[in-house]
């Protein structure tokens, strides 16, 4: 799974990154957490409002910081999205199956 933070550094920014940690490392969820700042990378998402979450490159917050719930569910519909596209031991984890 592919997460990226889209901000500048901005306190809200900062807040967003450690709340998508806190959850993954809640979740035992292993992934690559990204912060994206030029903002032109941003607006090639049709970003506007900071911060920006996407995952595995849909955009699935901006302008707002998520809930705990929010950000969990959003990781939950990351994995499916990634094992839908995978055959059984290509995931990519380590169990060896398609979570």
């Amino acid at each position: 799974m592919n997460i990226k933070i889209l901000g500048t550094g901005c306190p809200n920014c900062q807040r967003l990154e450690g709340a998508v940690k806190e959850v993954l490392s809640n979740l035992k969820i292993e992934a690559i957490v990204e912060k994206i700042t030029d903002i032109q990378e941003i607006m090639n998402y049709g970003v506007m409002s900071l911060p920006g979450l996407v995952i595995n490159e849909e955009v699935k917050v901006s302008g707002r910081i998520p809930s705990a719930e929010e950000i969990a569910s959003f990781l939950q519909e990351g994995i499916g999205e990634k094992s839908e596209n995978k055959k059984e031991g290509e995931c990519g984890c380590s169990c060896g199956g398609c979570c």
